[in-house]
C-alpha cells in the first residue's frame, strides 16, 4: 500500500483482488470532494495518477465516500498519461534557444500559451484545456500569413506543438464523449464534467456503493415505500434508450445526520474487534438479537461520551443499521423487504456490475447498489457457518436459506472453480405468508373454479405433484395448497432448503413438523438424506406429507409415501417440468420409479410464466390440471392415462374446465366421491361441491376487491373462512340431511359481511 503522510490529500492505495483503489483523504480540504465541481479536486487525483497510474477506483473520502467507478477512473488514467506522453516523449514544454530579442519574444509568448495550457489548465480542466488548444491553433493559422520567415518557423513549431496537444488530447475518451457539446463552450464551466463524472456514494462505515442521482434523462414511472420498522423509498426509472428499467433505493445509511454517521462509524469500528464464533451461527435469529442488543448499548455509550444527543429510537434504528452491515446481509435485506422484488442476483465479477433485481411488475431490473468484494466473502462465510455445508473448490455451490425477523429468502451460492470470476448469489425472496388459493384467483393465477377443484383434491387427500419451470409459481401453488389442509390434521414437510412458511403455518394453529435434509447439490454435511428423510416420514404416524422438491433419487422414496399414504390423507410435492409427459419421463426414466409406482400420482398440476408478445412482460398461469389414471401399462400418453381437467386458453387468458370434468369422466373425482356416502354414484352432487367451492372463493375474492380489503385473501383469513365452510355445512347436514347449495353460499356470504362489519368495511 502506498501513501503520503498529513491530513487534507492524504492518500492510500488499496489492493482489493485484482482492483487499486486510489483512496484521497477529503477531511479539512479548503475543496469540495467532488472531480466533477472543484478543479483543484480534479488537479490533485491526475496529479496522483500520474506519480501512481493504473488506478481502478478512485474514492474521495470525507463525510461520506465518493467512489468513482472503474469506466469513470479510466477516463482520468488516460489524461494523466497523455499528460506524460506530452511533456516527456513529446516535449511540448521545450523549445530551441535563440538569440535574437525579437525571436525571444515572439518564443515567449508561444512558450506562455502552452506551458498555460499544459501547466494552468491540463490537469485541472482537461476539457477547457482542449477548447483552449483549438481556438490556439486557429489564432495560430491565421497569423502565419503575415510573418517573416524567421518568425514563421517559430509560429510553424507553435502549431506543431499544439496540434500535437490537440491530437493526443483529442484521441482521449473524455473528450471523444463531450466533443458534441464543445461549440460555443464557455472555458471554466464545469457544468459539463457532471455529464461524465458522477460517483457512487457510501458511508464511510460500509462497504457497498450507491448511484444516488438518477441516470440522465430517467422518467420516474413507479415510487413506493418498503419496510416494516425502518422505511425506505424505491423508485423506478425509464431510460428512453433502454429495454429495461432502473431500480433505485434510498436506505437510511445515506441519509443520516453527521453525529449519526459518527456514532456509527465508531461503533462499527469496535464491533468489527469482535468476530462471531462457529456456534454463534447455529442460531442466526438469537446471534442478531445479542448483537442488536450490543449494538444499542454502545451507541448509547459513543453518544454519551461525545456529548451527542439522541433519542432512544433513533439509537434502535442505527443499531438495527448496525446489525445489518456487521452479522447481516448488508442492503440485500433491504431489498429483500419490497414485497414485489421476487429474485436478487449478485453476479460475478462482484464490485464491478450492479445487483439486480427480479420485480413482479417490471421484470429484471439494474439497481444502484455495486456490492463490494469485502462484503460478499463475509456472506459466503456466514452461510457456510449457518448452513452447516461445505462451500469450497469441491464443493463450489451452496444452497440454503435467509431468514431474518422481517424476511425470508431461499439463497444459491455459486464460487470457483464452477464461476470463473469468483462468488455468485441468488436470494429468491419467500412471501411472509403463504399464498392462498383466493389469492392466486385474485392474481388471475388460476381461475375460483380451478381453486375449487384444487381444494376438494386436498380434502379428497388426493397425491398431487405440483411442476413447472424455475419461477412458475410451483412452490407457491404448493404452499396455498397446504394452507387447504384442514387444520385438525398432522402435517409433515421434507425440505433440503427451508421454503415453505412452515413457522407461519404453526402460528395459525397447524401441527406441523418441518424435516430439513441434506442437499442434493451438497457436498458432505451432517444431514440426513433426502430418501431416508421421506422414508422416515412413513414411521412417524399418519400425516399429509409436503415434499418441497423432488430434484433426484428421493423421488423413489416418494412414491414409497404415496403408495402407502394414498388413502390416508395428502402427499405433495414440486418438481420441474412442463407437462405431464415431461413429468412422466423425468420420473421414470431419469429418477428411476417404477412405472407402477409413477402410477400412485393421482393429478399433475402445471404452473407455467406466459410470456408476453415483445416478451418484455410475464404472467403466472395455471395452465393444467392433469388426472393420472391407472389403467395403463407402459406409456401413459399412448394408452390415455392423461386426462386434463382443466386446460389452459391463451385466448381468454385463464384455465377452463375439460369434458372430463364437466361430464363427471374423471376417475380420481369418483374415487374421492365413493368414499363419502352421500356422494356414491351421484355425480350432480359432487360437481355442486366443487361448484360452490368455487363460489365460496369467488364471493372471497369479490368482497376483498370491492372493499380493498385484501386480508380476506391471506391465509390468516382463509383457513378461518374454510372451517367456517365445513361448519355452515355440518349445521346444515343436521337440519336438511344434505345441504343445499344456494343455503350454503347465502350463510357464508352473510356471515363475511359480518365480518366486514366488525372490521369497519
Amino acid at each position: 500500500m502506498a501513501e503520503n503522510n498529513g491530513n487534507c490529500g492524504e492518500f492510500q492505495l488499496e489492493r482489493e483482488g485484482s482492483d487499486r483503489n486510489l483512496r484521497i483523504n477529503c477531511v479539512g480540504c479548503p475543496y469540495y470532494p467532488s472531480i466533477e465541481d472543484s478543479e483543484h479536486c480534479m488537479e490533485n487525483v491526475v496529479n496522483l495518477m500520474i506519480e501512481l497510474g493504473g488506478v481502478t477506483n478512485i474514492i474521495l473520502s470525507s463525510d461520506m465516500n465518493f467512489v468513482y467507478p472503474p469506466e469513470q477512473t479510466r477516463l482520468l488514467d488516460e489524461v494523466s498519461q497523455v499528460f506524460l506522453k506530452l511533456e516527456q516523449e513529446k516535449e511540448v514544454l521545450k523549445y530551441p534557444l535563440v538569440q535574437s530579442p525579437i525571436l525571444q519574444k515572439e518564443l515567449v509568448q508561444a512558450l506562455s500559451v502552452t506551458k498555460n495550457i499544459m501547466l494552468s489548465m491540463f490537469k485541472r480542466d482537461p476539457i477547457g484545456a482542449y477548447v483552449k488548444t483549438v481556438r490556439a491553433l486557429r489564432e495560430e493559422k491565421a497569423r502565419s500569413v503575415q510573418l517573416t520567415p524567421d518568425l514563421k518557423k517559430i509560429n510553424d513549431l507553435q502549431i506543431y506543438k499544439l496540434e500535437t496537444i490537440k491530437e493526443e488530447l483529442g484521441n482521449t475518451e473524455l473528450i471523444k464523449t463531450v466533443e458534441d457539446h464543445l461549440t460555443g463552450y464557455k472555458i471554466g464551466n464545469r457544468e459539463i464534467y457532471r455529464e461524465v463524472f458522477e460517483p457512487l456514494i457510501k458511508p464511510n462505515f460500509m462497504y457497498a456503493r450507491l448511484m444516488l442521482e438518477p441516470p440522465l434523462k430517467a422518467k420516474q414511472v413507479d415510487g413506493y415505500e418498503i419496510g416494516k420498522k425502518d422505511k425506505t423509498e424505491v423508485v423506478i426509472y425509464d431510460l428512453p434508450d433502454e429495454v429495461g428499467k432502473k431500480y433505485y433505493i434510498m436506505p437510511g445509511e445515506f441519509s443520516l445526520s453527521d453525529d449519526e454517521y459518527e456514532l456509527l462509524s465508531t461503533a462499527r469500528g469496535i464491533l468489527a474487534k469482535h468476530k462471531p464464533k462457529k456456534e454463534e451461527f447455529t442460531d442466526p435469529q438469537r446471534m442478531r438479537e445479542v448483537f442488536f442488543k450490543v449494538s444499542r448499548d454502545l451507541i448509547q455509550e459513543v453518544a454519551k461520551a461525545h456529548n451527542i444527543k439522541i433519542t432512544f429510537n433513533r439509537i434502535e434504528y442505527l443499531a438495527r443499521i448496525l446489525v445489518r452491515l456487521t452479522v447481516g446481509f448488508g442492503l440485500v435485506e433491504v431489498i429483500l423487504e419490497d414485497e414485489k422484488v421476487e429474485d436478487v442476483y449478485i453476479n460475478a465479477p462482484i464490485g464491478k456490475v450492479p445487483i439486480i433485481v427480479k420485480h413482479a411488475d417490471y421484470g429484471e431490473l439494474k439497481t444502484n447498489i455495486i456490492p463490494n468484494v469485502r462484503d460478499a466473502f463475509g456472506w459466503a462465510s456466514r452461510f457456510r457457518m449457518m448452513s452447516g455445508r461445505a462451500l469450497d473448490d469441491a464443493n463450489p455451490v451452496l444452497d440454503t436459506e435467509l431468514e431474518t425477523e422481517t424476511v425470508r429468502a431461499r439463497v444459491a451460492i455459486v464460487q470457483e472453480p464452477l464461476s470463473n470470476h469468483g462468488l455468485s448469489f441468488v436470494f429468491r425472496r419467500h412471501r411472509e405468508r403463504p399464498f392462498t388459493l383466493p389469492l392466486l384467483v385474485h392474481f388471475n393465477s388460476l381461475t375460483p373454479l380451478a381453486a375449487g377443484l384444487l381444494w376438494f383434491l386436498v380434502d379428497g387427500s388426493r397425491t398431487m405433484l405440483v411442476a413447472g419451470t424455475r419461477g412458475s409459481g410451483k412452490t407457491s401453488l404448493l404452499g396455498a395448497c397446504v394452507v387447504e389442509i384442514m387444520r385438525k390434521y398432522r402435517i409433515i414437510t421434507v425440505e433440503d432448503t427451508l421454503e415453505l412458511p412452515v413457522n407461519y403455518l404453526r402460528n395459525l394453529g397447524y401441527n406441523i413438523l418441518s424435516m430439513k435434509v441434506g442437499s442434493a447439490l451438497a457436498g458432505t454435511s451432517s444431514e440426513m438424506g433426502a430418501t431416508e428423510g421421506i422414508r422416515t416420514t412413513l414411521r412417524l404416524g399418519d400425516s399429509a406429507l409436503i415434499v418441497g422438491e423432488v430434484r433426484s433419487t428421493e423421488a423413489v422414496a416418494l412414491y414409497e409415501a404415496m403408495r402407502v399414504g394414498a388413502l390416508a390423507n395428502v402427499v405433495a410435492g414440486t418438481i420441474h417440468g412442463d407437462s405431464a409427459y415431461g413429468i412422466f419421463d423425468r420420473v421414470v426414466h431419469d429418477l428411476k420409479v417404477p412405472v407402477t409406482s409413477f402410477k400412485a400420482t393421482d393429478i399433475i398440476i402445471i404452473a407455467q410464466k406466459i410470456k408476453s408478445p415483445d416478451g418484455l412482460d410475464e404472467r403466472r398461469r395455471i395452465t393444467n390440471i392433469v388426472e393420472v389414471r391407472k389403467h395403463w401399462e407402459n406409456d401413459p400418453f399412448r394408452e390415455k392415462g392423461f386426462v386434463n381437467l382443466m386446460t389452459y386458453d391463451a385466448r381468454e387468458d385463464k384455465i377452463k374446465p375439460e369434458r372430463a370434468l364437466i361430464e363427471g369422466d374423471s376417475e380420481v373425482i369418483k374415487s374421492i366421491a365413493g368414499n363419502v356416502r352421500e356422494w356414491a354414484g351421484k355425480w350432480e352432487l359432487v360437481w355442486e361441491d366443487i361448484v360452490l367451492r368455487s363460489k365460496i372463493y369467488e364471493v372471497l375474492v369479490k368482497y376483498a376487491q370491492e372493499k380493498k380489503y385484501m386480508e380476506l385473501l391471506e391465509s390468516d383469513f382463509v383457513v378461518v373462512a374454510n372451517d367456517k365452510y365445513h361448519k355452515i355445512f355440518e349445521k346444515l347436514k343436521e337440519e336438511q340431511g344434505y345441504p343445499e347449495s344456494k343455503d350454503m353460499l347465502f350463510l357464508f356470504e352473510e356471515w363475511l359481511k359480518g365480518v366486514l362489519k366488525k372490521v369497519g368495511k
